[in-house]
């Protein structure tokens, strides 16, 4: 079954343009992009079952509330990475 998008025409003639670079049809593309986007209860669930997992791995079993509440550990380490290469290229300078 399928259905109908109404845009403007030129978001369509972006779109056709994305679809026809990427070889796909519109409909193939407008539903490759709906499936990056995962949906707000996607997400809840994913997250639910990435905490379910990181309880299993170190064996403590620690509440949302605590999870919320923890640091950002890899967003630190991405940001520690970050510093470390724009000093590196500092130095190359």
């Amino acid at each position: 079954m399928t259905t109908t998008i109404q845009v403007s025409r030129e978001v369509r003639d972006h779109l056709a343009e994305l679809a026809k670079e990427r070889g796909m049809s519109l409909g193939q593309l407008v539903q490759a992009l709906a499936a990056e986007q995962p949906t707000a209860a996607q997400r809840a669930e994913r997250l639910a079952a990435d905490r379910e997992v990181a309880r299993r791995l170190i064996g403590i079993d620690l509440s949302d509330e605590e999870f919320d509440q923890a640091p950002d550990v890899l967003g630190n380490i991405y940001r520690m990475a970050a510093e470390k290469a724009r000093a590196a290229r500092g130095s190359a300078a």
